[in-house]
């Protein structure tokens, strides 16, 4: 394998649109009321395709350093652990991202905080670095929260609530209550994906000692958490557009509801994890998918 396809494997192109959907959702919402920026969709997205990459290539490091990765790993294969990317070129790529991720957020910052007083840009900066701490310490440092049942929670924090509901702040420099509904949403179905990726890994995890959600509840429990989430996504998306409704194209995002019930039957018939990964990548799609078709209901 060439460097240059090792380097692509590590950022792991896939899981880019599953990191979109919130932007995208957040700038929809804030086209259906005529106040958007096309500056601050493209920095919000440059800024969360960023975050998603230095994730990736943390991940890859993280495991690494603790043994989690190995020989029998089902999931994509990890370039450190390998031997294809050494620690150092890897720690050197890491501090490259997150010097990019800063300046592309603070770029985002001041474009969407363009006359608003210095305490919002503030906020904003210590939510960036929140978010740049987050995507790094899942697998990195001492005590990282991947491997102590928090990957969820954050997930559904950083890829939900601050995504969408940030994303919109920046176009219309307001915030509304009820967008919680439609972040949590997309955050519902980020964790879903996360869920999706530690049932795949769960035996490999639970040798690891790297204590997931599912290696804490077990594979079962965790089919069941997966259906709470799926359906959790959609309810929440229900109420936001019951509670604003105005047309019927607003119930669009019921367009991949095929797609979340096959990915629930699908993981209840599993029995061989590694089956799972193909899952990801369609859950990944049917998220960015929910979004748009979300988005587009609200504008036409």
């Amino acid at each position: 394998m060439s460097q240059l396809s090792a380097w692509m494997h590590a950022i792991r192109p896939r899981t880019l649109p599953l990191a979109m959907s919130s932007t995208i959702l957040g700038s929809f919402i804030a086209a259906a009321e005529r106040r958007y920026s096309w500056r601050v969709f493209i920095l919000a997205s440059a800024t969360t395709i960023l975050l998603q990459i230095l994730s990736n290539l943390a991940n890859d490091y993280g495991d690494f350093k603790k043994g989690t990765d190995s020989g029998d790993r089902l999931g994509p294969k990890r370039m450190v652990q390998s031997g294809l990317i050494s620690p150092t070129q890897m720690i050197f790529a890491i501090t490259l991202v997150v010097i990019l991720t800063l300046f592309s957020g603070i770029s985002l910052i001041f474009a969407g905080t363009h006359g608003i007083g210095n305490p919002v840009k503030i906020i904003f900066l210590l939510v960036g670095v929140g978010a740049i701490l987050a995507a790094v310490k899942y697998t990195v440092g001492k005590n990282p929260y991947g491997y102590n049942g928090l990957g969820d929670l954050f997930v559904f924090i950083f890829f939900g609530l601050v995504g969408v509901m940030g994303t919109y702040y920046l176009h219309t420099n307001q915030l509304k209550l009820d967008l919680i509904l439609p972040a949590a949403s997309i955050g519902f179905l980020s964790a879903g994906v996360l869920n999706l990726n530690n049932m795949r890994d769960y035996h490999s995890d639970k040798l690891a000692f790297k204590k997931t959600l599912v290696v804490m509840m077990g594979s079962e429990k965790a089919k069941i958490y997966h259906l709470v989430l799926i359906v959790g996504a959609l309810v929440t998306v229900i109420i936001y557009t019951l509670m604003n409704f105005k047309s019927g194209y607003q119930f669009l995002f019921l367009i991949p509801v095929p797609f979340f019930i096959q990915d629930i039957i699908t993981v209840f018939k599993n029995t061989q994890p590694i089956e799972l990964n193909s899952e990801l990548r369609k859950l990944a799609l049917s998220t960015l998918l929910f979004s748009i078709a979300f988005g587009l209901g609200l504008v036409i």
